[in-house]
């Protein structure tokens, strides 16, 4: 694989792998979302908040839209549930009894 998809990649992972982030990212699946409502989900102060909207935006898992004076996020692309749920079931409970031994 090449150097630059393998560095989008790890982007795109390190950009979910922190649990505010991971819990926005999980909310845009519902559909896009202003700030402020993130904000507010998040419990943080805005400044917080919009870095972890920025990372994200950077890596690709987020875009957004200004419109009037709030800004909507949403997830760029669709694979994002399907991509979690993979991840659920490399979580040591998914295993039935025995499985992992």
């Amino acid at each position: 694989m090449q150097r630059p998809a393998v560095d989008r990649r790890v982007a795109a992972i390190k950009a979910l792998a922190h649990p505010s982030r991971l819990l926005i990212a999980e909310t845009l699946m519902g559909g896009e979302r202003c700030v402020c409502d993130l904000q507010a989900l998040v419990g943080a102060d805005m400044s917080t908040v919009s870095k972890h909207l920025s990372l994200m935006r950077a890596a690709g898992v987020l875009t957004c839209e200004r419109r009037g004076l709030n800004i909507y996020y949403r997830l760029a692309c669709s694979c994002l549930p399907e991509f979690l749920r993979c991840l659920d079931e490399l979580a040591p409970e998914a295993c039935g009894e025995g499985c992992c031994d």
